[in-house]
């Protein structure tokens, strides 16, 4: 694969666990003169949203939690008009809840604190009906999260970390503020983007992770080794059309969504992905289960076009 312009970050594309292309590119932090490899822990922007939804699973195996429950049985504070939203329509965008620039005057460089966030966004009105429309809401995975830690009274971070991270050996994952090691930082216009914010957002886009701890966390899950035969098909069965929301012309298309998945294709071939974009951060990851291909992309360039990269990308690691 030719260089990609402007391209700063890591990719890593194995098949079968075998891996078939490794690349990283750019610098991590520009200060120091740090380059990006393939053991830099990426900001995964809304890549984490599948966590949010594997975290859910596990409470709602162990019968703690009903997915299609009100949330106000945990959430006991929240609005009138969220009270009956479900943890279904949360994770699957279909609560009719707005995504961030629904919320007037907001500004993703400034976000602000938890509490005061989902209290100026209550009084933003529904969409749609909830249950009848798809619309794309890291508000309802901030609800979701939230249930999370009220159920299990621990902090969302800790959570993921006794039940998914350590579990599966993701060593170089975290949640919430920068690691100490290793980390990439954001850039925007060769310009350092610093939104700490987004850091104590449970569930929308909090993970930092590699390429290498993605792809394992891909085969782990596909492998049934953090939930059951049962989670993973609701998380990977589409309940709404997406519309065209994510793709029309490739080289991905988004059919439809799950509980933290999008279904479409990757050049005409059946894809299980998610995107992200962070302030700072883009990252793309994909499963191919007809190659049965995970296909890792972490960038630090919030400029850079996950479309142009896999335009470049996908004829390259599909005709290995």
């Amino acid at each position: 694969m030719e260089t990609i312009d402007g391209f700063s970050g890591a990719i890593l594309v194995t098949c079968g666990g075998v891996i078939v292309m490794q690349a990283s590119a750019g610098m991590a932090d520009a200060e120091t003169g740090t380059v990006c490899t393939s053991d830099t822990r990426f900001q995964i922007a809304s890549v984490s949203k599948q966590f949010t939804a594997s975290a859910v699973m596990l409470l709602a195996e162990e019968g703690r939690v009903g997915l299609n429950d009100p949330i106000a049985h945990w959430l006991t504070d929240c609005p009138e008009t969220w009270r009956a939203l479900t943890l279904h329509q949360l994770l699957s965008h279909t609560t009719g809840l707005g995504h961030w620039p629904e919320l007037p005057g907001f500004d993703v460089n400034h976000p602000g604190d938890v509490r005061t966030f989902l209290e100026r966004f209550s009084k933003v009105p529904l969409r749609s009906t909830p249950g009848s429309t798809w619309h794309y809401s890291s508000p309802g995975y901030l609800l979701a999260a939230r249930v999370v830690e009220r159920l299990t009274g621990q902090r969302y971070a800790d959570f993921l970390d006794e039940q998914v991270f350590r579990p599966l050996g993701m060593t170089s994952t975290s949640v919430g503020a920068a690691p100490v090691e290793l980390a990439a930082r954001g850039y925007r216009e060769s310009q350092r983007v610093d939104v700490p914010e987004f850091a104590a957002m449970p569930g929308t886009g909090d993970l930092w992770s590699t390429v290498g701890d993605l792809a394992l966390h891909t085969a782990a899950f596909n492998a049934g080794q953090l939930l059951s035969a049962g989670s993973r098909e609701a998380m990977v069965t589409q309940y709404a059309p997406m519309a065209g929301a994510w793709g029309t012309d490739g080289p991905t298309i988004a059919d439809g969504y799950g509980y933290g998945y999008a279904l479409g294709t990757l050049s005409g071939l059946p894809l299980r992905f998610h995107i992200g974009d962070n302030p700072g951060y883009q990252s793309f990851l994909g499963w191919l289960p007809a190659r049965d291909m995970t296909i890792v992309i972490l960038c630090n360039n919030e400029e850079t076009s996950l479309d142009d990269v896999l335009r470049q990308l996908a004829p390259v690691v599909l005709d290995a």
